[in-house]
C-alpha cells in the first residue's frame, strides 16, 4: 500500500487544495452511490428526519419515519398533535421527549412565520428548535440544492487526519474544508467523507490498508496497514450486509 509523502515542511496552500480535491475525486470513484442516507420526499420530512438522527443511526430513523410522515403530513399537523402521539412513534430513536419538543417547536414557527414551509436560507433554519448548522446544511444541500459542508464526527475526524485542518470546532472545520473544495462539491463531498468515515476510516482503528486515498493521507499507518486484514475491517454500507 503506497504511503502519503511526509515532509518536515507543511504543504503549501496550493498543494493542500490540490490534494483535498484529489481525495474528493478518489472518494467519488469509491462511493459512486453516495447520497443522503435519510429517506425523505419533502424538505419538511428531511428536516424532521435530521432532527431525529441526533444520537441515532440513519437506519433506525428510516424505520420510524414512514409511520411518522404518514401520520403528520405537514407542519400544522405536528404543531397541533398530542406530544404523546409523536413520542410513541419516535421512541426508538432515543431522546424522544426532547426531539418531540424540538419537532413541535419548529413546526409552530414554520406554521406561524413561513406559511408552513421549510425556508431555504441558513439564517432562517438555524433559529428553529433543534436545528444547528449541521442540520441546516443537510436540509439546504439535499432538499434545496444549496451547497453546504455537513460536519459530523466522521467528517471532522477525516478532515484532521487528512491534514486539511487542526480545528475541532465544527464551524471552523466547515469553513476550513469549504476553502479547499469547490463550492459545487460541498454537499456530495460531505456524503463521501461521512461514508468513508463510517466504513473505512474508523475512529479507533482505521482500515488504512483498504483505504482508496491512502497515498494522499498524511495519517496513513495509524491503523491496520495489511491489505487483507484491513479489508476485513471495512464495514458494509446499507443493503450490503
Amino acid at each position: 500500500m503506497p504511503r502519503a509523502r511526509r515532509s518536515a515542511e507543511p504543504p503549501s496552500r496550493l498543494a493542500l487544495v490540490r490534494r483535498a480535491r484529489a481525495v474528493n475525486r478518489r472518494l467519488a470513484e469509491a462511493y459512486p452511490d453516495a447520497r443522503c442516507e435519510l429517506d425523505f420526499s419533502t424538505p419538511l420530512e428531511l428536516l424532521v428526519a435530521t432532527v431525529l438522527s441526533a444520537q441515532c443511526t440513519d437506519v433506525r430513523v428510516n424505520q420510524v419515519t414512514p409511520e411518522l410522515f404518514a401520520r403528520f403530513p405537514d407542519a400544522a399537523a405536528y404543531a397541533e398533535a398530542n406530544p404523546e402521539e409523536i413520542e410513541e412513534i419516535i421512541r426508538p430513536t432515543g431522546f424522544f421527549r426532547a426531539k418531540t419538543k424540538s419537532i413541535q417547536g419548529l413546526a409552530r414557527i414554520l406554521t406561524e412565520k413561513h406559511g408552513g414551509q421549510v425556508p431555504g436560507r441558513l439564517e432562517d433554519l438555524v433559529v428553529l428548535p433543534g436545528v444547528g448548522r449541521k442540520t441546516a446544511n443537510v436540509v439546504l444541500g439535499n432538499a434545496f440544492g444549496v451547497p453546504g459542508i455537513t460536519v459530523d464526527t466522521h467528517l471532522g475526524r477525516l478532515a484532521r487526519r487528512l491534514g486539511w485542518t487542526t480545528e475541532t470546532d465544527p464551524v471552523k472545520v466547515e469553513h476550513a474544508v469549504g476553502e479547499l473544495l469547490e463550492r459545487s462539491e460541498w454537499t456530495m463531498a460531505s456524503h463521501r467523507l461521512v461514508i468513508h468515515g463510517r466504513r473505512v476510516c474508523h475512529a479507533r482503528r482505521p482500515a488504512c490498508g483498504a483505504c482508496p486515498v491512502a497515498d494522499l493521507c498524511p495519517s496513513f499507518g495509524i491503523g491496520e496497514t495489511d491489505p487483507e486484514k484491513a479489508t476485513a475491517m471495512v464495514r458494509p454500507g446499507p443493503g450490503q450486509g
